[in-house]
């Protein structure tokens, strides 16, 4: 059994590194065409069914991407921003799971209004790892980019309480929504302060215990599991306690990585962690869809399709009505400045309102729900439920997600920041880095230079590399020449590392040198040309 699993694992391991490349060629952001793709694979005789356990989704996949996700989320930004993050995180899933109940109760016959609420809780919130997932593949203002990736990852303690409050109301026939909004604060604030502890307990490790760069990395793949499971003992949001970990933890980033050796291994591993979790995750969310399809019991395979595409089409209105409505009204009242006529303000709104895509988190809820009622009965509509929340998925992620581009390009949305374009932030940073370096080097290390060739030669360097990084600065406002001639001097600096990269090869063929030193200097090239990548 463990080595059937174990074949599987591989076998999903390696479809998703080959449709990765298929989609990189192809050009499509690669969780869309991984959804595609184990839709397709899933159909093909032979194919071993496979069923995802909720667990595996909520203790598995959901705290890493988590966190991965907290990790890069800028707090100075989340906090700038805070008041359509939560408008769209707390007030649009709760309008959303109210829309959708009544719709579907209207629609579905024998659909009560607690089923309904049921469904809502489970497709109201945008999912963080499919929103992050197909954002890092589209340009966008970052801005837009804050809000979404925001709200994407605290949504989920609003959607906490309908989604288990509905539940809890048709399992016992008893709902008290003084109770529930009790519960949610409860659940959502305790979260937060198990999440804060234990990102503390992780800062004072880190910071001054006599880690290694192994151990650092280590322990930082273990540090949401931690915080996750700590709340969720406690029946506290275990998403909010990962969310509000990572951010304290990487505004921290500077004190607890401190040695470069740390920060390049935990980066590395957590880049193909990250990649072989969202991989895993979309190919599953399309190879679901023949269980699910297995149990749909009384309804025909037309009618679920027609429940689906309604209820996807509902909460697609309703977003895109939200985001518009939320955007426009603080400005007629005058709570906020008018977009220029670069921006108008709708243009963001829309960007926003398209891009509600759900992912794996609804599927896993759905599948969470009992197959059978506390007093022995089959859980009402579980499989058409289940079967409309994949549905909203596939339309959301897919169509969505593919039409997004098409979208932006149509608005044509200025990335209008309050900082400088990427390229001059860059230089400009590098130049403040070395002009800081090199006023440390004359003022303390005077005598060194002068005693010591290697330090004056140091110095040397740092003089050379602040011009060339003025020059780099100029030619983003000079003409064409210049930026040609900074183009040219990377390339051949790159054709440089490539020979010596090979010179390397040749003397490890020779054995004139230990393995040990040549891969020393090969990771010293590494660096190298990561500063010109």
């Amino acid at each position: 059994m463990f080595t059937e699993t174990l074949l599987l694992v591989l076998a999903l391991l390696f479809a998703v590194f080959m449709l990765t490349m298929l989609a990189q060629k192809l050009k499509i952001s690669y969780p869309i065409f991984l959804v595609i793709a184990g839709l397709g694979i899933s159909f093909i005789p032979g194919i071993p069914k496979i069923e995802i356990e909720p667990e595996l989704v909520f203790l598995i996949f959901l705290p890493p991407l988590l966190y991965e996700s907290a990790w890069y989320t800028s707090w100075n930004d989340f906090w700038k921003w805070r008041t359509p993050i939560a408008m769209l995180a707390f007030g649009l899933v709760f309008f959303t799971s109210i829309i959708v109940a009544f719709v579907s109760t209207a629609m579905i016959p024998g659909f009560t209004l607690a089923m309904g609420f049921l469904l809502g809780g489970i497709i109201s919130p945008p999912d963080a790892l499919a929103a992050n997932s197909v954002l890092k593949h589209i340009k966008i203002p970052k801005r837009l980019t804050t809000v979404l990736e925001g709200e994407s990852l605290i949504n989920d303690a609003s959607s906490l309480i309908v989604f288990r409050f509905a539940l809890a109301a048709i399992l016992s026939g008893y709902f008290s929504m003084e109770q529930a909004i009790g519960q949610f604060f409860l659940a959502a604030g305790m979260g937060v302060i198990v999440g804060l502890v234990i990102a503390h307990i992780v800062y004072v490790v880190h910071r001054f215990l006599p880690t290694t760069p192994s151990i650092d990395a280590a322990l930082t793949l273990m540090t949401p599991y931690f915080m996750y499971m700590a709340a969720e003992h406690f029946h506290f949001s275990g998403v909010m306690a990962v969310v509000a970990g990572g951010l304290f933890l990487s505004y921290r980033s500077h004190e607890i990585l401190s040695h470069s050796a740390s920060r390049i291994q935990a980066i590395s591993v957590w880049a193909t962690l990250a990649f072989v979790l969202n991989g895993l995750v979309f190919i599953l969310i399309g190879l679901e869809l023949p269980v699910i399809m297995e149990n749909l019991g009384n309804y025909s395979i037309t009618q679920a399709i027609n429940y689906g595409l309604i209820i996807s089409i509902t909460i697609i209105i309703i977003r895109l009505l939200y985001t518009l409505l939320i955007t426009y009204i603080p400005a007629w009242l005058g709570n906020t400045k008018r977009a220029d006529p670069v921006n108008p303000l709708w243009k963001g709104a829309v960007i926003v309102g398209w891009a509600g895509m759900r992912g794996v988190v609804s599927l896993a809820s759905a599948l969470s729900i009992p197959l059978l009622l506390s007093n022995g009965e089959a859980f009402p509509h579980r499989s058409l439920i289940l079967f409309i929340t994949f549905i909203v998925i596939l339309v959301t992620l897919v169509f969505q997600g593919l039409t997004l581009p098409l979208v932006i390009k149509w608005i044509g949305i200025k990335d209008i920041e309050d900082f400088p374009p990427e390229g001059e932030q860059e230089a400009g940073i590098r130049l403040r880095l070395m002009q800081v370096a090199l006023k440390r080097l004359n003022e303390k290390f005077a005598i060194d230079m002068k005693e010591n060739e290697l330090i004056g030669f140091l110095k040397k360097q740092l003089e050379s590399d602040i011009s060339i990084t003025n020059q780099q600065l100029e030619s983003l406002e000079c003409d064409t020449t210049e930026i040609q001639e900074i183009a040219r001097y990377n390339a051949v600096l790159m054709d440089l590392y490539s020979i010596q990269r090979k010179e390397l090869y040749q003397l490890r063929k020779e054995k004139t040198f230990s393995d040990d030193q040549i891969r020393k200097q090969e990771n010293q090239l590494d660096l190298d040309e990561a500063k010109i990548l």
